[in-house]
């Protein structure tokens, strides 16, 4: 088997604002493998100050996962441990290569476009004008569950925005989920858990920042809102440690992105240990139609019950034309749109 990759800077339509600053441009690493006629094709998705893959050492792992390609799948992922966005865009690229069809990683009901992925709409942070409009579109295009990105603004006007929203339309109408990305001192958190739990907020994501175990296990414990580990995960190799983690802490939810915990495979050790008090979604991290596409196959061959975080596809003005597409909040793969993947 051959191995090669190239690098790809993706430019946002419109800058994605979290509580870590504001995105105008994200890079991926595609990784290329070739066996006889059949190629494959994985994603290494990297986001600055989130994954926690060297960024000075990315190129020079690839090289070293190019000239080690023909070893055991194990020696590689062994490898790759500290590099889990490199790890999971080997592990995408090694089910390509041996897919019967092009970039149908998972053949199902889905790919065959017989049924569909429950997807939110997702809501970047922005001034209250900005951040108003978007939902409103949202809302426009048949959503029924948002996740709002909050934290970076004054907190009463965010809270302004979020009751304006729920004045408007019940939770049997809308589910309201929340992602802060550590934004709060653990100080404050509980009193804002407490206000915004007054506008029946069906879960937030990080309301303080990772590796405060303590602290983070006694708001999922008095929190009024359900808490969902997200940055929380990264890092956390090994099945001792997993376990350790959500034993400790208890949480309500895990948010599962494959990007930036190593994969579909470390996504399932997550899932087989987790008690049955503790539920899962999983969400893309900004990775293009290439990515996107192999994590929502793998997504469906879960029985998603709750909507997913999979609507990042409209992201970039320089995606890759692809066979998915949104329709009534619900993403879908239609096998008759061809891939054109130019990189």
């Amino acid at each position: 088997m051959v191995a090669s990759y190239k690098k790809y800077k993706f430019l946002f339509k419109i800058p994605g604002g979290t509580s870590r600053g504001i995105l105008y441009e994200k890079y991926s690493w595609f990784l290329f493998l070739k066996n006889n006629s059949k190629i494959g094709i994985g994603e290494c998705s990297i986001i600055d100050g989130l994954s926690i893959d060297d960024s000075s050492k990315i190129e020079s792992k690839l090289d070293w996962i190019c000239s080690n390609i023909d070893n055991s799948p194990s020696f590689l992922f062994n490898e790759l441990i500290d590099f889990p966005a490199l790890a999971f865009g080997l592990e995408m690229a090694l089910k390509a290569v041996d897919a019967e069809k092009e970039n149908v990683l998972f053949p199902s009901d889905f790919t065959n476009g017989k049924t569909s992925i429950p997807i939110n709409g997702l809501v970047w942070m922005g001034d209250i004008d900005f951040m108003k409009s978007q939902v409103d579109l949202k809302l426009s295009e048949g959503y029924k569950c948002l996740k709002l990105k909050i934290g970076a603004l004054d907190f009463d006007k965010e809270y302004s925005l979020l009751k304006s929203i729920r004045d408007k339309y019940s939770p049997s109408e809308l589910e309201i989920r929340l992602d802060a990305n550590g934004a709060y001192s653990y100080k404050d958190s509980l009193e804002i858990l407490n206000k915004l739990s007054e506008l029946n907020i069906h879960s937030i994501e990080q309301p303080i920042k990772p590796g405060q175990i303590k602290q983070m296990s006694k708001l999922c414990l008095s929190s009024p809102i359900p808490i969902a580990l997200d940055e929380e995960l990264i890092g956390v190799n090994t099945i001792k440690n997993k376990i350790k983690l959500i034993e400790d802490i208890k949480p309500q939810y895990i948010i599962l992105k494959p990007s930036l915990i190593g994969g579909f495979r470390s996504s399932m050790e997550w899932i087989s240990i987790l008690p049955k008090s503790t539920k899962y979604w999983v969400t893309s991290a900004l990775e293009s139609n290439i990515g996107l596409s192999a994590i929502s196959q793998w997504v469906y061959t879960l029985n998603p019950s709750l909507p997913q975080g999979l609507g990042t596809g409209s992201l970039y003005s320089n995606n890759f034309s692809s066979p998915l597409s949104i329709k009534n909040a619900k993403l879908h793969y239609n096998k008759n749109n061809n891939w054109n993947i130019k990189i």
